[in-house]
């Protein structure tokens, strides 16, 4: 069987375009890019995913993979699949970021261990919200919907020299202050709640000055702020919801759609 040039470079851009986009999705991603994944099993998941997607891509570019125009359709893959990951980083993010507010308001800011998603330190209450989101994210098939959108990401945005362009970045911004926004709404009950224990310690305080408030007012802070923590887990799931939906919807806006 003779092939030539173009055959080849057909078959290689074939897999090697989708496998940049997936492999960008799956590094950046939650869950999918944990740190606490060995590379080896990401490594087989990426090449599984290809593989399963490669039936549901129409059309692929015959375009020599070496040559400017190929290394320009890996970068082009390479931003769609960062930008996709990114997004749904950015939600968790928010999860962390609001345990990182209510712990310091606890007085818990100094209470860190390895984050087995990021390996970094990481305040615990943060981990835990971090955990909380993963298991509402999974109960939810949220990987199986965000494998669903990586699908529909090549009829969308189908592998060209173009498809990242201005708009896809400035997605990426406005979602970002989504992200501060969605940290403050997850935190707001308890540092409210905490707020006035502490003008309560305040004003026990200047009322009876030889009460030592700091050995008093800390194991109540804390026992207070745990039981805030707790009562206040419904609105933390319907958080949750709404910023994963928002998640979703941002990403059917990145990938041209109405989300």
């Amino acid at each position: 069987m003779l092939l030539n040039s173009a055959e080849i470079a057909a078959w290689v851009g074939s897999f090697l375009w989708p496998l940049a986009r997936v492999a960008a999705l799956v590094t950046v991603a939650p869950i999918f890019g944990a740190r606490m994944i060995p590379r080896r099993v990401r490594l087989m998941l990426v090449l599984a995913l290809t593989w399963a997607i490669l039936p549901f891509i129409k059309s692929v570019p015959v375009i020599e993979p070496l040559s400017p125009a190929g290394v320009l359709v890996v970068a082009q893959q390479i931003l769609i699949g960062l930008s996709m990951g990114f997004l749904f980083r950015l939600a968790f993010t928010a999860l962390e970021l609001g345990g990182l507010m209510i712990a310091t308001q606890m007085g818990l800011g100094f209470a860190s261990l390895v984050d087995p998603q990021n390996g970094a330190q990481s305040p615990l209450l943060s981990q835990f919200y971090t955990l909380l989101g993963t298991l509402v994210f999974l109960g939810l098939n949220g990987h199986l919907m965000l494998i669903q959108l990586l699908v529909d990401s090549f009829e969308v945005l189908p592998v060209a020299t173009s498809g990242a362009d201005r708009d896809l970045l400035w997605t990426l911004v406005t979602w970002a202050s989504r992200m501060f926004a969605g940290a403050v709404l997850i935190a707001l009950p308890a540092i409210a709640s905490l707020l006035v224990v502490n003008l309560a310690f305040g004003v026990m305080t200047r009322a009876a000055p030889q009460l030592n408030i700091f050995s008093v007012g800390f194991p109540i802070g804390l026992i207070l702020g745990l039981l805030i923590i707790l009562y206040n887990l419904p609105t933390l799931l319907y958080q949750l919801d709404h910023l994963f939906a928002d998640a979703f919807q941002r990403v059917g806006q990145l990938l041209g759609g109405s989300g």
